[in-house]
C-alpha cells in the first residue's frame, strides 16, 4: 500500500528563457550546507535526539508492561488459575471501543489509518499528539495486530515540530518539517536496529529524493544516531531491553543453492497474493467503520480475538501468537520453527493475515512488524520442504512479504538482512531476488475490491521543502 506522494510543486517561470523551471533544480546543496541556519538545524537536531529517544523508549516500555500485565498478570489478580482462553474477547472489545473514542472525539484523527498505506513527510500538530498516544497504546497494549512504528514516527515528528515552535514561534515551515523529520528518525531508528534502515524507511516511504536527499537526511541521522545511544544507556540503567529488532544466535548460514532461488521465485510469487487479500479485506470493512466506527470497531475486536482464540484451541498455542503486531513473539516462532508442523504455521499465517487486515481497517498502528511475522511464519513454512534452509526462507518470506504490504523496495530488503545480523550477507541475494519480484508482481496486481466512504482527514503538515532551512 504506497504512501500518498506529496503533490508536485507549482513551475515557476524561468525570466531568462520562459520556459519553466523546477525549483529544486535551482538549490544549491552545498550552498545549503554551508549556511549558518542549517548548522543551527543540525544543532538543534542533535538535541532534539535526546528527549524525543527517551520518550519513544518508555512508549516502548509502557506498552511492553501494560501488554504483560494485561494478558498474563490481570487474569492471576482476578483469581483465575490460568489465563482463560476466553481472555482476549473484553481486551478487544476494549481496544476498539478506546480507540473509535480517541478517533472521533479527539483533535485530528489520532494518527495515520494504516489502510491507506505507510506514510511519513507529515507530522500532528501538538493537540493532537494526546490521541496520537492514546490511540497506539489502546491498539498495541490490547492485542490488535498492527506494531509501534507509525505512532512512533508521527510521536517524533510532532515532538520535533513542537520544539521548534517553542523556541521560535514564527519558524518557517522548512525548519519545522526538517527538525520533525530528524524527530521520526531517532524515535524510530533503534527500533528498527539501526539509523540507516530507519533513514531508508522514512527516505522512501516520503518519497524524497535528488540533489537535496543528503539535506534532507543529515539531520534525521544525526538525531537517530544520537538517540540510539540513548536507547543503549536507558537499556543499561533500566533493564528492559532494547527494544531492536535483529535477532542473535541463528543457526549459521552460508552458500545460496539454486533450490533455494527458486523458492525465492515461488515466495516472491506467493506474498503479493496474500497481501492482496489482507488489503482488499481491510478496503471492504473500512467503510463500515466510517459509518458506525463506535459500534463496528469494538467488533472487529472481538472477531480479531475470536481468530486468535481459535487458532489456540487448534494448536495448543497461546493466543499472544495471532494477537499483537509479531515484534515480541518473532524471534521465538524463528527459533523454534523447526518443531512447528506445517500446518500449524500455515493456519499461524491465515489466521494472523486476516486479524491484520481487520485491524489495518479501523485500529492506529504500523503495518511493518505483522507483515515480518507473517512473512516470517510463510518462510518456516518453506524450510520444511525440501531444498530450503530455515535462515535463508525467513529471511526471503520477511522481504517479500514486507515489500507486498509497504511497496518499499530497499526497506524491505534491509529489514529481512539486519534482522538476521550475521547471516545477513549470504541471504541477502536470495532476499533481494524475492523482494524484486514481488515488488513487481505487486505493481501488477489490481486494485483490491472495494471502496472508501470518506476519506479520514490528514491534518499534518507537508514534508520538507527544497529551500534552505533556517531558524530565524
Amino acid at each position: 500500500m504506497p504512501a500518498h506522494p506529496e503533490p508536485p510543486a507549482t513551475p515557476a517561470p524561468d525570466s531568462a528563457a520562459g520556459h519553466p523551471a523546477n525549483p529544486a533544480q535551482t538549490v544549491d546543496p552545498l550552498a545549503v550546507i554551508r549556511s549558518r541556519g542549517y548548522l543551527r538545524v543540525l544543532l538543534l537536531a542533535g538535541l532534539i535526539g535526546v528527549p524525543v529517544s527517551v520518550v519513544s523508549y518508555g512508549f516502548l516500555a509502557l506498552v511492553s508492561w501494560l501488554q504483560g500485565y494485561l494478558f498474563t498478570e490481570l487474569p492471576a489478580t482476578l483469581g483465575f488459575d490460568s489465563v482463560p482462553v476466553w481472555w482476549p474477547l473484553p481486551l478487544l472489545a476494549l481496544s476498539g471501543l478506546l480507540v473509535a473514542l480517541c478517533i472521533r472525539f479527539l483533535p485530528g484523527t489520532s494518527g495515520h489509518p494504516p489502510s491507506e498505506g505507510f506514510a511519513a513527510g507529515g507530522f500532528p500538530r501538538p493537540p493532537e499528539l494526546p490521541g496520537v498516544v492514546l490511540a497506539a497504546l489502546a491498539t498495541l497494549a490490547l492485542g490488535a495486530v498492527l506494531g509501534p512504528e507509525a505512532p512512533l514516527i508521527a510521536l517524533g515528528g510532532g515532538l520535533g515540530a513542537l520544539a521548534v515552535l517553542l523556541i521560535k514561534k514564527d519558524s518557517p515551515p522548512t525548519a519545522l518539517a526538517v527538525i520533525a523529520s530528524a524527530g521520526s528518525f531517532a524515535a524510530v531508528s533503534t527500533l528498527l536496529g539501526s539509523p540507516l534502515l530507519g533513514a531508508f524507511l522514512l527516505m522512501e516511504a516520503s518519497g524524497l529524493g535528488g540533489a537535496m536527499l543528503g539535506v534532507g537526511l543529515l539531520p534525521g541521522l544525526l538525531a537517530a544516531g544520537i538517540g540510539s545511544l540513548v536507547f543503549v544507556g536507558l537499556d543499561s540503567w533500566t533493564g528492559l531491553g532494547t527494544f531492536s529488532l535483529a535477532i542473535p544466535d541463528l543457526p549459521a548460514f552460508s552458500t545460496p543453492t539454486l533450490a533455494m532461488f527458486l523458492w525465492a521465485l515461488v515466495l516472491g510469487v506467493a506474498c503479493p497474493l496474500l497481501a492482496w487479500g489482507i488489503k482488499a479485506l481491510a478496503r471492504v470493512v473500512r467503510p463500515a467503520v466510517h459509518a458506525q466506527r463506535l459500534l463496528v470497531t469494538p467488533v472487529l475486536g472481538l472477531l480479531i480475538a475470536g481468530l486468535a482464540i481459535g487458532f489456540a484451541l487448534v494448536t495448543g498455542e497461546d493466543t499472544g501468537q495471532v494477537l499483537f503486531s509479531g515484534q515480541s513473539t518473532l524471534p521465538a516462532l524463528i527459533s523454534n520453527g523447526a518443531s512447528w508442523p506445517i500446518g500449524a504455521l500455515g493456519l499461524l499465517a491465515l489466521c494472523k493475515a486476516l486479524a491484520y487486515g481487520l485491524s489495518l481497517s479501523a485500529f492506529r498502528g504500523g503495518p511493518v512488524f505483522p507483515a515480518m511475522f507473517i512473512g516470517a511464519a510463510l518462510g518456516i513454512m518453506a524450510s520444511h520442504l525440501p531444498g530450503m534452509a530455515l535462515v535463508p526462507a525467513v529471511g526471503v518470506g520477511i522481504g517479500a512479504m514486507c515489500v507486498s504490504m509497504l511497496r518499499l523496495p530497499l526497506t524491505s530488503v534491509l529489514l529481512a538482512t539486519v534482522l538476521l545480523t550475521s547471516d545477513a550477507y549470504a541471504v541477502m541475494p536470495l532476499v533481494i531476488v524475492a523482494v524484486v519480484v514481488a515488488h513487481v508482481i505487486t505493481g501488477r496486481l489490481p486494485e483490491p475490491p472495494g471502496r472508501w466512504l470518506r476519506r479520514d482527514p490528514e491534518p499534518t503538515v507537508p514534508g520538507p521543502a527544497t529551500s534552505a532551512p533556517s531558524l530565524g
